[in-house]
């Protein structure tokens, strides 16, 4: 299972500082996904004790020397705190995964991703690469919130931070709530359900949202 997390907070705090909150939510059996912002040897390691795997980018340059190649191509290497490298401290071992994206508009030359599943039997190098762009989609979400679901240029109404997360998270809600719909009708139409259009969806429920008020609640929501 894969975690996308969001933290909501004033605009003078910065996402690294979030990210801190949010790491406690790890645990085993889960699989973190990570721009490339946020991999340093602190949060790294907060991170990983958690038992959690991760899986984040690694910023253009950052130097990760090869220890040991491995069958699939990707390579052992070390994460170490500041410059303890140069002392030849020890660090935490980490599998490092450089891929290309080929036929791609406006692809990279290189991408760079930092794993702790240093087995490739685990989790091949293709897989993992294949995999860590469905972290896109949180940014998609994030898309969706602005735009279709808030509207193109209307900014929140609410003046105070407290009724400002209120009125986020009616958006999220209301985000969930489309989104399980969608997912619904992809599964009875056997079809991706990325493949369905948020933007159309959104328009059908609002023109179907002033026939919904007119429903009566079922006999078990009134029981509840």
């Amino acid at each position: 299972m894969c975690l996308f997390a969001t933290k909501i907070a004033g605009c003078k705090i910065s996402e690294l500082a979030l990210a801190t909150q949010v790491i406690p939510a790890l645990k085993a059996g889960l699989l973190c996904l990570a721009d490339r912002n946020f991999l340093s040897f602190d949060l790294w390691e907060q991170a990983q004790q958690t038992g959690a795997d991760l899986l984040w980018r690694a910023k253009q340059g950052r130097d990760l020397p090869e220890d040991e190649r491995l069958a699939d191509g990707s390579y052992l290497s070390r994460l170490y705190p500041g410059d303890d490298r140069k002392r030849h401290s020890d660090g935490i071992k980490v599998r490092v995964i450089d891929y290309r994206l080929y036929g791609v508009a406006d692809a990279e030359p290189m991408y760079r991703l930092v794993t702790t599943i240093l087995d490739p039997a685990q989790a091949s190098a293709h897989e993992l690469a294949a995999l860590y762009h469905e972290r896109w989609e949180i940014e998609t979400v994030l898309a969706e919130l602005k735009t279709p679901l808030r509207g193109s240029r209307i900014v929140l109404r609410s003046k105070t931070p407290d009724l400002v997360r209120q009125e986020i998270y009616g958006l999220l809600l209301a985000h969930f709530a489309i989104r399980g719909l969608m997912h619904e009708a992809a599964l009875k139409a056997d079809e991706d359900p990325d493949r369905l259009s948020f933007i159309h969806a959104v328009r059908v429920m609002r023109r179907k949202l002033a026939a919904f008020g007119g429903v009566p609640p079922s006999e078990e929501t009134r029981a509840a």
